[in-house]
């Protein structure tokens, strides 16, 4: 695993050891900053179940102001805290060591996030209570970026349930 482009371009990044954390492939994690590449310049960015790190640090590198990462798996948050420390991102990064539902608690107040991506996995089945309780956070707005990762055959309808809108 490693950095796909922006500032820290090829540097390789750890993964937490273990079955209980699925990197996202660099592949997919290429897709992904391509289609968010014009939203991602300056961009306060939200990474619920950080894993490794590697979707914040992404983001980083290629030009986002800040990446705030939400993890609560104790290997996973060393993995994330190294993975910061090998890229130099210890300024423009927050690791937050708590279950995802704490944290978005925890951050009423905290200023606009441009991207929330949230990878959770696919067993829990907890997206809709994120966007449940996304929708009446302060940090997102009618201009906020609500990217998820989940299973192919998973019901989306709970996303305009909650007041979103599927774009993609």
């Amino acid at each position: 695993m490693r950095v796909i482009a922006g500032t820290r371009r090829s540097m390789p990044l750890k993964s937490p050891k273990g079955m209980d954390t699925r990197p996202t492939q660099d592949r997919t994690k290429e897709t992904l900053f391509n289609v968010l590449q014009m939203e991602i310049a300056g961009s306060e960015f939200l990474d619920l179940f950080a894993g490794s790190g590697s979707i914040g640090i992404e983001a980083l590198s290629r030009g986002a102001a800040h990446a705030t990462m939400v993890e609560n798996a104790r290997p996973a948050i060393q993995c994330i805290k190294d993975n910061i420390a090998f890229t130099k991102f210890n300024n423009e990064s927050t690791v937050m060591e708590m279950d995802v539902l704490s944290a978005l608690e925890r951050l009423r107040g905290h200023k606009e996030f441009d991207i929330i991506f949230m990878d959770p996995p696919y067993m829990m089945e907890i997206e809709a209570q994120i966007l449940s309780m996304l929708k009446n956070m302060d940090y997102v707005t009618e201009y906020t970026t609500i990217v998820m990762e989940m299973g192919l055959k998973r019901d989306m309808s709970f996303v305009e349930d909650n007041g979103f809108e599927v774009v993609k």
